[in-house]
């Protein structure tokens, strides 16, 4: 990867209501970045997304890939490690959703891709792009002495709002997609989860689990997405021999998550840079955890 004098040319895999109040607006109005190309399996819906920005439309995801320099997903995991594999063996860099792919086995293949390719790669864990987050994250580890947290994210979106028709939402529940969330947050706070000791999935959708960190911690998990909850739930907790600290949200929106993280992705490029906190090999981490937490609940 060289020296990027231009804007990068970025296409939008998906068109669906992230792409629309994250994606497309993040990269349309970043100056680092210029929306070109959007695919959709409904093109109808890629076609009026993509008028919205100036954007062209692709036919199919290989016309998107001749005409851009990276790739944004906004699309179920299976489709997003599908198209962004044969992405990376193209040399175009990727800005992935969480999780990375429905399998670990094609996490594995997607990383191996990123890693063979030398392109670069950020994932959207939308938390760990707001400024209060990478502020308290660092004043923890200054801190030191934690030795457990917990984690509690609780919400009705399947029940109601722009998520709630999600098939893929529907069918892996909040361990796929707000489970990435809450895992890499008690990941970040207490030390690398090194095992899931215990898991659950209640006949209400409730998830409940236990985590070994590495250093001897401990944490647990809650999720659900079919609570009435308005508004949700969502907040990390850690304790030790300092007392307790909550990560606060301060109120950084999502989209302003997204323009950080594409400040992050840009200076990547530009540099060169193939390796992130939060590149292909977090959502690789992120993975397992999900597939072994899946396996000790069917167990």
């Amino acid at each position: 990867m060289g020296h990027v004098d231009e804007q990068l040319r970025v296409g939008l895999i998906g068109a669906g209501p992230w792409a629309n109040m994250v994606h497309a607006p993040g990269l349309a109005d970043h100056p680092g970045t210029r929306l070109t190309t959007v695919w959709a399996r409904r093109e109808g819906v890629a076609t009026e997304l993509a008028n919205t920005y100036g954007a062209t439309t692709a036919k199919t995801p290989e016309e998107l890939l001749d005409q851009v320099d990276a790739v944004a997903f906004a699309v179920p995991p299976e489709v997003q490690s599908e198209i962004a594999i044969k992405a990376a063996e193209l040399g175009k860099h990727l800005i992935l959703e969480k999780p990375i792919a429905a399998t670990l086995q094609q996490a594995e293949r997607l990383t191996d891709a990123v890693r063979a390719n030398g392109v670069a790669s950020l994932i959207m864990l939308t938390k760990r792009f707001a400024p209060e987050t990478r502020e308290q994250l660092e004043q923890l580890r200054e801190t030191g002495g934690w030795v457990g947290g917990s984690a509690r994210w609780l919400t009705g979106a399947l029940l109601g709002g722009p998520f709630s028709n999600s098939p893929w939402r529907h069918d892996r529940g909040p361990l796929d997609d707000i489970g990435p969330h809450a895992f890499d947050l008690l990941d970040a706070t207490l030390g690398t989860i090194t095992d899931v000791i215990a898991a659950n999935r209640s006949e209400h959708g409730l998830w409940q689990l236990v985590f070994q960190h590495e250093g001897g911690a401990t944490s647990t998990a809650t999720m659900t997405m079919t609570l009435p909850l308005n508004p949700g739930i969502a907040e990390v907790i850690v304790y030790g021999e300092h007392g307790h600290r909550v990560l606060a949200d301060r109120g950084t929106t999502a989209l302003q998550c997204f323009t950080n993280l594409l400040d992050d992705f840009v200076a990547m490029v530009d540099s060169g840079t193939t390796e992130h906190p939060l590149d292909v090999r977090r959502g690789l981490h992120l993975q397992r955890i999900i597939d072994l937490a899946r396996r000790k609940a069917e167990a």
